[in-house]
């Protein structure tokens, strides 16, 4: 079983070669990017749109590159190394989506939250998705996306190197359930089949929710 610092702590190992291999993979998404076009114009011009478990920043470049104002916050200090030199106009830092308390409340007018909630366990989803509520502005959008599922995966090896992760997966009915317990109105609910030979074979969800 993984907790928050075997996560933060694999990251760190693995965060040189994801950056090499899936810096670029939103070139080979359309959906996504669809899904993100989508969350720059439901934001417009409000605020500031959050990439919530940013990586080495593909979701915070891309967002930015169609006009938005962002920002990037990651568990792994690593992959915030990467995002800053990947992204030198947008600014990253380091936190916990379970608790942020370097985040005033109301601050975004956005976040984008592509599989991030996929190493939380159960239980805690929705002490994520309240600080996710939390951080939001009133009427605040949020774009959640996840592996649709029902059992955990563990991943000892990636890449060459020794982790501890557990791969969390969803249905798209909890995760309603979840999101309305969080606070948040349910906008759109859409699913996609994997791409072949460019990701995980997992069928993914992807929903839009606004704070209440």
């Amino acid at each position: 079983m993984s907790n928050e610092n075997n996560v933060r702590d694999s990251y760190d190992l693995v965060a040189d070669e994801y950056a090499k291999r899936l810096y670029h993979e939103l070139q080979d998404k359309a959906f996504d990017r669809k899904m993100l076009d989508w969350l720059v114009e439901r934001v417009g011009q409000s605020g500031v749109i959050c990439d919530l478990g940013s990586g080495p920043g593909q979701i915070a470049r891309y967002l930015a590159n169609q006009g938005a104002q962002v920002c990037g916050i990651d568990l792994s200090d690593e992959m915030v190394r990467h995002a800053q030199r990947l992204n030198p106009d947008i600014a990253f830092t380091q936190g916990s989506m379970l608790k942020l308390p370097q985040v005033a409340d109301a601050t975004f007018a956005g976040v984008a939250a592509f599989y991030s909630i996929i190493h939380i366990p159960t239980p805690m989803v929705i002490s994520a998705l309240c600080e996710i509520n939390r951080i939001l502005q009133p009427g605040g959008t949020l774009l959640l996306t996840f592996h649709i599922g029902a059992q955990p995966i563990f991943m000892d090896e990636w890449w060459g190197q020794t982790v501890a992760l557990d791969f969390h997966f969803f249905t798209v009915e909890e995760m309603k359930d979840y999101l309305i317990s969080s606070g948040f109105a349910i906008l759109e609910v859409m699913q996609r089949e994997p791409y072949s030979e460019v990701e995980a074979q997992t069928k993914r969800a992807y929903i839009f929710a606004r704070k209440r």
